[in-house]
C-alpha cells in the first residue's frame, strides 16, 4: 500500500507539470529501461507526482497528533487525524507550514535513530522525512496548486 500523492491545477484537476524536471523518487517513479544493460534507471519527469510507501504512515499520523490543521472527516465520515492526508485539498502555499512542522517533528525522531535504513521501504524516520521536503519542493514551485491522493 502507499499514497500516491499529485499536486493538481485548480481549474481543471490535472496533475501539475512543473517548469524544471526532477528524479524524485519514491515506492514508483518515472524509469528508462536500457535493454541492452538490462538496467532501469530514474527517468526525469516534470509530473508532480509522489508516491510515498504506507510505511512511513505511524510518522506521519504520529507527526500530525494534536495539530488540528491535519484533522479532517476520514473516509468513515468521522472527524480523525488524517496523518499526511491532512495536505490533501489544501493548496500548496497553505501546505508548506504543515509540512515544514511534521518533517521537523519526525527530523527530530531520526536524529537519535542509531541505525541506518537500508533501504526505501524501512520504516524509519530519517526515512519518512524525505518524502516531505520533497512534497515541500513541489509547493514551493507551484504554490497554487491543490494536493490531492491516494
Amino acid at each position: 500500500m502507499s499514497y500516491d500523492i499529485y499536486l493538481k491545477e485548480k481549474s481543471t484537476g490535472e496533475t501539475i507539470e512543473l517548469p524544471v524536471k526532477h528524479v524524485m523518487t519514491g515506492g514508483t517513479y518515472c524509469a528508462d529501461y536500457d535493454e541492452l544493460a538490462g538496467v532501469f534507471t530514474v527517468r526525469a519527469t516534470t509530473e508532480a507526482w509522489l508516491n510515498v510507501t504506507y510505511n512511513y504512515s505511524k510518522y506521519y499520523y504520529d507527526a500530525a497528533d494534536g495539530d488540528d490543521r491535519f484533522y479532517g472527516e476520514d473516509r468513515e465520515g468521522k472527524y480523525a487525524n488524517l496523518g499526511i492526508r491532512g495536505i490533501y485539498g489544501r493548496t500548496g502555499v497553505e501546505s508548506i507550514p504543515m509540512l515544514k512542522d511534521m518533517a521537523e517533528k519526525i527530523q527530530h525522531i531520526a536524529d537519535t535513530e542509531t541505525e541506518v535504513a537500508k533501504d526505501y521501504w524501512d520504516a524509519t524516520a530519517s526515512n519518512a522525512v524525505k518524502p516531505l521536503y520533497q512534497l515541500l519542493a513541489f509547493a514551493g514551485l507551484r504554490p497554487d496548486g491543490v494536493w490531492m491522493g491516494d
